[in-house]
């Protein structure tokens, strides 16, 4: 089956950049991500981490 796919593929002009701006998408969210959290205040990770033991 992945042999179809890459036959396909293969057809499009300028396929090779997909990959590469999925990659730059990834590690941008992760980035971000990890930004995010690390300046996250203590009292708002307490706060967080409870969520699921609440009613």
């Amino acid at each position: 089956m992945l042999r179809f796919i890459k036959h396909n593929l293969e057809s499009i002009d300028g396929v090779a950049i997909y990959p590469m701006i999925s990659l730059i998408t990834f590690f941008t969210v992760f980035v971000v991500m990890l930004i995010i959290v690390l300046r996250m205040k203590k009292s708002k990770i307490k706060e967080i981490e409870n969520l699921p033991l609440e009613d």
